[in-house]
């Protein structure tokens, strides 16, 4: 146990010492802080400028219907006794477009509409103010004030949200929070996850490559030199991620948006997710570090593990969405895909008591079952040079090691 923890703790202290680590710690509370400053000072100069003026818009009227109301909230509509008139009008800057109302609008609804802007879609919000004016004249005189602008936004909705497991009325979210947080969660906890395991995978695979894996041998032993390993720099991915927390909490108490904030639960179950996370991922890499022959090979191998466990971040839009999805139920009870899709579904309040504690249980066996056959092959495959075992192989010797 005492050689352990001295492997333990002297690849913490190297692995702290990394440039590249150093770098990852420091980037996201500088990045962090960055994008605040940023956030605050373009909300504050976009705040303190001008008013914005009315919209002015042309039009000629051929059916002598429209003249009673032509200024409206945002938008001034200047009446033209001709096409040639706004044309010039258009040209000349006085109006921003123009359209005309042909004489037989009534029975077609047809509008001609001039610009001289490149657009790929008709503007919804001049289409609005368009809308408006013309319905207001084609109602005027027929019904009273209070139905026409009744006419005009016939729909105000307000919509509630239930939650699924208790039936309460859930307090209404900030939509770019419902976003961002999941979103920097999982890709927070997803890099940390495999810089840190990364670190494990050289190591191993660089001491096998250079041979410097049989003089540790001589000294320790193989579940020794593996604990160790998986221990020190799990430590270092515990103190990185601790670090990310407490600048995301701090952070977010200052942040001038609505709605963003660290739940308590994401925070504590984060930290647990990170550290079963971390040993499934780092046993593994450790496993595929003493097959491969050189770094490169080893690296080649872990993208059958990537592959499926940034399936969450892929399907970020889909989560945003419904968090209580049937395909996250799954990949949070899914070992690879647990950690991350579980830290993110505990960002948004979206993971049910039930889902929470089996995906633990089914994490933590599959943790346990990992150990156990990285231990029964590591150190035969730590001393194999110059060829890739095979599967049956690799079989053979979980099965009798």
């Amino acid at each position: 146990m005492k050689k352990t923890w001295l492997i333990a703790r002297h690849e913490f202290s190297v692995t702290i010492r990394r440039l590249s680590y150093i770098l990852f710690t420091v980037a996201f509370p500088i990045l962090g802080a960055l994008g605040m400053v940023i956030y605050v000072a373009a909300s504050y100069w976009s705040g303190g400028g001008a008013t914005p003026q009315d919209l002015k818009i042309g039009y000629v009227d051929n059916t002598g219907m429209f003249t009673e109301f032509t200024s409206g909230d945002g938008a001034i509509f200047i009446l033209f006794d001709t096409d040639d008139v706004a044309r010039d009008a258009l040209f000349g800057g006085l109006v921003s477009e123009y359209f005309v109302i042909p004489q037989d609008y009534v029975d077609t609804g047809r509008i001609e509409r001039y610009t001289t802007q490149r657009e790929l879609e008709l503007p919804q919000t001049t289409m609005a103010y368009m809308k408006d004016f013309l319905l207001a004249n084609l109602l005027s005189g027929e019904v009273s004030e209070e139905v026409l602008q009744r006419a005009k936004a016939p729909l105000l909705p307000a919509s509630v949200r239930l939650d699924p497991q208790t039936g309460e009325v859930v307090p209404p979210e900030n939509p770019f929070a419902a976003f961002i947080l999941p979103y920097a969660f999982g890709l927070l906890f997803m890099v940390s996850l495999f810089v840190t395991s990364g670190f494990l995978l050289q190591g191993v695979s660089e001491e096998k490559e250079n041979r410097l894996i049989e003089i540790l041998l001589s000294s320790v032993s193989a579940r020794q030199l593996m604990s160790g390993k998986v221990l020190g720099l799990g430590a270092a991915g515990l103190l990185q991620i601790g670090v990310w927390l407490v600048t995301a909490v701090v952070l977010l108490s200052v942040a001038p948006i609505s709605g963003l904030s660290v739940p308590v639960l994401a925070a504590v179950f984060g930290i647990i997710y990170f550290i079963l996370g971390y040993l499934l991922f780092g046993t593994i890499w450790t496993f595929i570090g003493s097959i491969g022959s050189t770094v490169r090979e080893s690296s080649q191998w872990t993208t059958v593990v990537v592959m499926p466990a940034i399936v969450p971040i892929v399907l970020i839009g889909l989560f945003v969405s419904n968090p209580y999805h049937a395909v996250f139920t799954v990949l949070t009870l899914f070992p690879l895909t647990a950690p991350i899709t579980a830290v993110m579904r505990l960002s948004v309040g979206a993971l049910p008591t039930w889902e929470l504690v089996l995906s633990i249980i089914i994490l933590i066996a599959s943790v346990l079952g990992a150990i156990w056959l990285a231990a029964r092959a590591f150190r035969t495959f730590l001393l194999m040079y110059g060829k890739r075992p095979g599967l049956g192989e690799i079989w053979r010797c979980v099965r009798e090691g």
